[in-house]
């Protein structure tokens, strides 16, 4: 199993990309919203993957961190999921906004994502509820935030702020949030007080 990729980025032809590592390049397929974090043709990236083996074709998956692989990891689980119906539910939302819509039950937001019906939303609501809080805080906890536990609570507030800015959520109530969260150390956890504070408001 292939489970990290670091090379040059030498094509980029969405949703594939190519990277030249070692003497061979290799093809992955990216969610849409991963391209745009990706840096220069010709410049080093490294990207964390998964592998996909069929008879007919091997699959390689690429994704800018592990919370977004393992959230992919998770959806493909799921009867009726496959590698590219996951890769279209995080080209529409990254797996914060995943973890909020599927702990919320906001079947509309899922939907929102091509070839996810109703039935299938309300399936991935029965199956992930509870199982994406480990895999939204897994940027925290792999030291992919590494540093003093001052820094690592300013990097959770900064990706909290993040996620509620991509809800709708405006800055003056953002802010306001913000400030009365007690010290953090859960990215998954940091959000679901967040949307606590602000469902009193």
């Amino acid at each position: 199993m292939i489970a990290l990729i670091t090379g040059k980025l030498v094509e980029l032809s969405p949703p594939q990309v190519i990277i030249l590592a070692g003497g061979v390049g290799y093809e992955l397929d990216l969610p849409i919203s991963h391209l745009a974090q990706l840096p220069p043709l010709g410049n080093e990236v490294t990207l964390f993957t998964h592998q996909v083996v069929r008879e007919d074709a091997h699959l390689l998956f690429g994704f800018v961190d592990r919370a977004e692989r393992n959230c992919f990891r998770q959806l493909i689980k799921i009867s009726g999921i496959g590698p590219r119906i996951a890769l279209a539910l995080l080209s529409t939302m990254n797996s914060q906004q995943l973890y909020v819509a599927i702990e919320e039950d906001d079947a509309n937001t899922l939907c929102l994502t091509p070839g996810v019906g109703k039935k299938m939303a309300e399936r991935m609501l029965l199956e992930l509820k509870g199982k994406l809080s480990n895999t939204s805080g897994v940027l925290t906890a792999t030291g992919l935030f590494a540093g003093s536990a001052q820094n690592q609570d300013t990097n959770i507030r900064k990706d909290i702020a993040n996620a509620l800015e991509s809800l709708g959520y405006n800055n003056k109530e953002i802010s306001q949030v913000i400030k009365q969260l007690p010290e953090l150390n859960d990215l998954s956890q940091g959000i679901k007080e967040s949307l606590k504070l602000l469902s009193k408001h």
